[in-house]
């Protein structure tokens, strides 16, 4: 990658400014793009992010963790470094880290989205002579509807599941997902309902600014009420749980970029997919790459290898860069803590 960002074997590397982006082993400094658990991981000596993202990391690394946060844009200097972290459109409080030394320019983008919603601040391109993609859906089958299209789709979901007399059971993961699924759902369909795991993470976007429907937990309802008007939003995990026996029949969906395959949602033994996803689709990413101007391309997790070579064939000095980033563990994760 240059002088400027090494790959270790604990994380992506600034050896001028002494820090890591995102590492995956502990380290003295850290800069971390946002807090899914493979982005953010507990045992830094001191974290450094967006201020938006500041709650939502505490609640993944510890209450006592050394965080600093900083406004998007703000420049922060590392032992002559340039440091600024700027939107990336992932989850709240998502960044990517612009890295500046005599000139040059590297963009780390972390996890990132181009299509805006109302629960994290827009993605912004920025222009560098090194950009670092994620390729999480990086074929070119991947292409998402439009977030509107896929929320009217679930509130029309809802209510036809309220005229066969069942519960509607949204799965997606605690943080990010859930909270985006939420801010797009009717509230005049009906009450409300958060799984237990993804009440501390919809405080703080709450706490933030954002603008979500009012929800309840699932102990707050009366003896005798009718669960075929409610909507719950639980993790993957909790599909088939007893934890959703109180609320008798049930129909479930999820909500994931993988849901764009066809007969995906089967295999998760739900009753119906919903493709939403907050990483890019394979036009958003081709487009992002080339909003940056980047010379240099490092492709990483996902589908690293075919973004490399369709780059290569537009004629970007582009590489596949082994990381221990994943894409989407938040979900993976969830699916295999099993069910409770």
């Amino acid at each position: 990658m240059g002088e400027l960002l090494q790959v270790t074997k604990r994380g992506l590397y600034c050896p001028d400014g002494d820090f890591y982006i995102d590492p995956w082993k502990s380290v003295d400094r850290a800069i971390i793009t946002h807090a899914h658990s493979d982005h953010a991981r507990s045992g830094m000596r001191a974290y450094l992010c967006a201020e938006q993202s500041k709650q939502v990391l505490r609640l993944r690394v510890g209450q006592k963790a050394n965080i600093e946060g900083v406004p998007y844009g703000a420049p922060v200097d590392m032992n002559g470094i340039r440091v600024s972290l700027h939107p990336a459109g992932h989850i709240l409080g998502s960044a990517q880290i612009r890295v500046e030394r005599a000139g040059e320019v590297a963009v780390v983008s972390g996890d990132y989205k181009t299509e805006a919603d109302e629960t994290c601040a827009a993605f912004e391109p920025i222009r560098c002579h090194t950009f670092v993609t994620e390729s999480t859906f990086g074929m070119p089958i991947y292409r998402w509807p439009k977030e509107g299209d896929v929320f009217q789709s679930i509130n029309r979901w809802w209510r036809a599941n309220q005229s066969a007399g069942k519960a509607t059971v949204l799965l997606g993961y605690s943080l990010g997902k859930s909270q985006r699924v939420l801010s797009g759902l009717d509230r005049e369909n009906g009450p409300i309902f958060l799984h237990p795991a993804l009440q501390p993470y919809t405080d703080a976007y709450r706490e933030q600014g954002i603008s979500l429907p009012p929800t309840l937990d699932l102990a707050e309802a009366s003896e005798h009420f009718d669960w075929s008007k409610a909507a719950i939003l639980a993790p993957p995990n909790m599909n088939g749980s007893s934890w959703l026996s109180v609320v008798g029949p049930y129909a479930t969906a999820y909500m994931s970029g993988w849901m764009a395959i066809r007969g995906t949602w089967r295999s998760r033994s739900v009753d119906k997919g919903f493709v939403l996803s907050d990483h890019v689709d394979w036009p958003s990413l081709i487009g992002a790459v080339a909003e940056t101007g980047a010379e240099r391309v490092y492709v990483t997790h996902g589908f690293s290898k075919t973004v490399v070579r369709y780059l290569r064939e537009q004629g970007v000095d582009a590489h596949v860069l082994p990381t221990g980033w994943e894409g989407e563990s938040e979900e993976r994760a969830e699916l295999a803590s099993g069910r409770s």
